[in-house]
């Protein structure tokens, strides 16, 4: 999350101990702190503050000295174990029963439940805040925050004010107010309705944009809200069969049977922007987006045939094609253009952009859960910038994959539960 940005300026600690004020960049940093018997070994200031420090510090939190990432996971029977990747440590976190499907915003695990129709809030407690030109890095206790109620599974869309929370079997759609959140309170800032049907809700800023639906019940247009869940007249847009969503450093991204939909704010006034397929386009749309967090750049799957790259600051696409069917795909949009993806035979696959050469390949890691679909519909990959990571279910493992170096297997982290879900977080 953001908090408002006030000057700011750095004061040197005691020997030993934490920076203010580190002007790195997370994916400068070493993999972990190492202490003088070379084991892992994280150093923190010694107080912290509340809210509106200027630093995004919270009660309760401490400031440390590097990224906390953490592997969230969700078994079969609703436990969250919390797994430290410095140390390798699991705790068990609570329990969200018969939970299906997960999303983070690098805190919060998000945990949806079609059958109960609710979507549960789990603070990891573990988070890196954005000051513009460096980061701070915060550990806190991992808590359940609460429940929002609705019907079906819930899509969750988080933005750096708000969370969108939407319910397509009812086409309720709630706005929940992410300062509260890092509290550990939920408050709604605003709730929407629409009819019924497949769509997204996407926290913009101060303001929401909601799909609305045609008269068959597929979504074809986009509306915006401001922030007391108001229409703003004139601020909408077309976008036939609206699939997929995700944040970028540049702005919205909604997927539409064209091309993509970008929404970004000048002058707190919505501006749309159509990023249309290139015209020789054949292959299947894209309709879910995955990318390390806060890039421009971000990928999908583009079906049976290879994946498509969108540059949201270009303004672009670029079809990649592959030898096998992808699963998953996700836009690491570093300085070697690394994606990496996972082929519907298991395997992870490591691309470079910039000539879609697969230049990397693991062994078939999960054909257990591969073989059983119910499970199959959990796999998450997910990259930061350094690693990927990957749950296999059935086979009770969490995958560390090191895509820079030839797709090697940097760890392997054995279960003693069936990890259906997964999230990573503290970044």
């Amino acid at each position: 999350m953001r908090t408002p940005k006030t000057l700011l300026l750095c004061f040197p600690l005691l020997a030993l101990s934490l920076t203010s004020c580190s002007t790195a960049d997370p994916a400068s940093q070493s993999e972990f702190a190492k202490d003088a018997t070379g084991n892992p070994s994280i150093a923190s200031s010694s107080a912290s503050a509340e809210i509106g420090d200027g630093h995004g510090t919270l009660e309760g939190s401490t400031e440390v000295a590097e990224p906390q990432l953490h592997l969230m996971s969700v078994d079969t029977d609703g436990r969250i174990d919390l797994l430290n990747l410095a140390d390798e440590t699991t705790t068990s976190v609570g329990d969200v029963p018969q939970v299906s499907a997960t999303s983070t915003d690098g805190r919060y695990l998000f945990a949806s439940s079609a059958t109960t129709g609710t979507m549960t809030i789990v603070d990891s407690g573990m988070w890196t805040w954005d000051h513009e030109d460096h980061f701070h890095y915060y550990s806190g206790e991992p808590k359940t925050i609460g429940t929002i109620k609705g019907e079906g599974e819930a899509i969750v869309t988080a933005g750096s004010s708000a969370t969108g929370v939407y319910f397509p079997d009812s086409g309720k759609a709630t706005v929940l107010d992410n300062d509260a959140l890092a509290k550990g309170e939920i408050s709604v800032r605003a709730e929407l309705s629409t009819d019924p049907h497949p769509g997204v809700l996407v926290p913009l800023s101060d303001v929401t944009l909601l799909t609305e639906p045609d008269s068959t019940g597929t979504a074809a247009s986009v509306q915006a809200y401001d922030k007391d869940g108001q229409a703003i007249d004139g601020a909408t847009a077309d976008c036939a069969d609206a699939q997929g969503s995700i944040t970028t450093s540049v702005g919205a991204v909604i997927g539409c049977d064209d091309g993509a939909l970008l929404a970004t704010l000048e002058a707190d006034e919505v501006v749309y922007e159509r990023i249309p397929y290139p015209a020789e386009m054949s292959s299947p749309k894209a309709t879910e987006f995955r990318a390390r967090e806060g890039r421009p750049t971000v990928a999908a799957v583009a079906g049976n045939q290879g994946a498509w790259l969108l540059d949201t600051r270009e303004r672009s696409w670029q079809f990649i094609p592959t030898d096998v069917p992808l699963l998953q795909v996700s836009a690491v949009d570093d300085r070697e253009g690394h994606v990496v993806t996972l082929a519907d035979d298991g395997r992870v696959l490591v691309l470079i952009a910039e000539t879609g050469a697969t230049i990397a390949a693991t062994e078939p890691l999960l054909p257990q859960t591969l073989a059983n679909p119910a499970l199959l519909a959990g796999i998450e990959l997910t990259t930061d910038q350094q690693r990927a990571y990957l749950n296999a279910p059935a086979e009770r493992t969490l995958f560390e994959i090191d895509f820079a170096d030839n797709a090697r297997i940097a760890r392997t982290f054995d279960t003693d539960t069936v990890p259906a879900h997964m999230v990573e977080v503290g970044r």
